[in-house]
């Protein structure tokens, strides 16, 4: 038996007023944040770091002999323990050859740990139960800042044999939290600091404007002031100039009432939709239903007559059955919000994938007043 189903379709009309519309007055959408969830202080963001490492102890699921510079890497380190051994001569299948990546923050002093994560770039099948050697990590200046080593955790586990396998998550990339000692710490910032510049995660005119007045209210002078959507300078009071962490420890617990962009964000792979509190329609009518193709294959046997002849044969007999579904139509007013807009799509019995439709169709009828972010 085979089956075709089509997608649910979806109309969306728009409907239109004959006299003159009054578009109601809604008060701004806004969201109460700390200042320190909303800003990063400009000049001060974290550095990458990489580096080239090896990881042993796998139980012959590292690199294969293909994998030339794991074995070049793994005789090299052996020359270094007066152990000579032609790589050519090697054959290991419990080593990987990984890269080794990190972040540092510019606050970071030597001592401090950071995590690390290790990916094979190899032909390795899994890093379970690896440990990765001391590896030095560089940052884009080329000098060592941080150290590397320890046991993989990848979060997930694989097995098998006899030709059949199980795999859970993905077991090439495997983290280790607080894997790397600083090295080298980053130079410290100067003692006296003039002047401050905040920088939006989201840049926003409306959140700018409200972090700038924020901080005036606070201090009681206006030192702050937004420079773009996505950037607040802000000169530091006399007080404070050479006490900025002081400063700044006041600064990032403000509450600040932020404006927000109204978003629809789909992913059409996973069949998510999320749909954020300030999404509003204009005046609209849904109407939803479905088409089901179902096509049935039965198999007869044809037998011919005794003595005729002929041939015994497997005849397919197909049968095409189509269905469907009677087509529902929800109307919504000017200004309908997210709790109608859900509350009319489940009356309609819509699945997140039939939501996508329907979203989409608002929008291209110019219903929808929000912003479609497609994953």
């Amino acid at each position: 038996m085979r089956s075709v189903r089509t997608g649910r379709w979806v109309i969306a009309l728009a409907t239109m007023a004959a006299m003159t519309t009054v578009v109601p007055t809604t008060t701004a959408a806004r969201a109460e944040s700390r200042l320190k969830d909303l800003v990063t202080l400009q000049g001060a963001s974290p550095a990458p770091l990489m580096g080239y490492g090896l990881v042993v102890g796998l139980n012959k699921t590292g690199d294969k002999r293909q994998t030339l510079f794991s074995t070049q890497s793994l005789t090299n380190m052996l020359s270094r323990f007066g152990l000579v051994v032609p790589a050519d001569q090697v054959k290991v299948e419990n080593i990987a050859a990984v890269l080794v990546t990190g972040e540092i923050s510019p606050y970071q002093r030597t001592g401090a740990r950071i995590d690390v994560i290790a990916s094979s770039i190899g032909d390795a099948r899994s890093l379970q139960g690896g440990t990765l050697l001391p590896t030095p990590l560089r940052g884009p200046d080329g000098e060592v800042a941080a150290l590397a080593q320890g046991p993989l955790s990848i979060g997930g586990f694989g097995g098998g044999g006899g030709g059949s396998s199980v795999q859970v998550n993905h077991l090439t990339v495997g983290r280790i939290p607080g894997g790397a000692i600083v090295q080298s710490a980053p130079e410290a910032k100067a003692a006296t600091i003039d002047r401050l510049t905040f920088a939006l995660r989201e840049p926003d005119f409306v959140t700018a404007a409200r972090v700038a007045q924020a901080i005036n209210a606070f201090l009681g002078t206006p030192a702050a002031e937004a420079l773009d959507p996505g950037s607040v300078s802000l000169a530091v009071p006399e007080l404070y100039r050479t006490s900025v962490p002081a400063l700044m420890a006041q600064l990032e617990t403000l509450p600040i009432d932020t404006d927000v962009v109204a978003r629809v964000v789909i992913n059409e792979r996973t069949g998510t939709v999320v749909v954020g509190g300030h999404v509003q329609l204009g005046p609209a009518a849904v109407a939803h239903g479905n088409l089901s193709v179902r096509i049935t294959t039965r198999f007869d046997v044809s037998q011919p007559a005794p003595f005729s002849g002929g041939e015994t044969m497997v005849v397919p007999n197909t049968q095409v059955d189509v269905r469907e579904g009677t087509a529902r139509m929800v109307s919504m007013a000017e200004g309908t919000t997210l709790d109608a807009v859900a509350s009319a799509l489940n009356t309609l019995g819509a699945s997140p994938r039939d939501i996508i439709a329907i979203m989409q169709a608002l929008k291209a009828a110019g219903a929808l007043r929000a912003e479609i972010v497609i994953l």
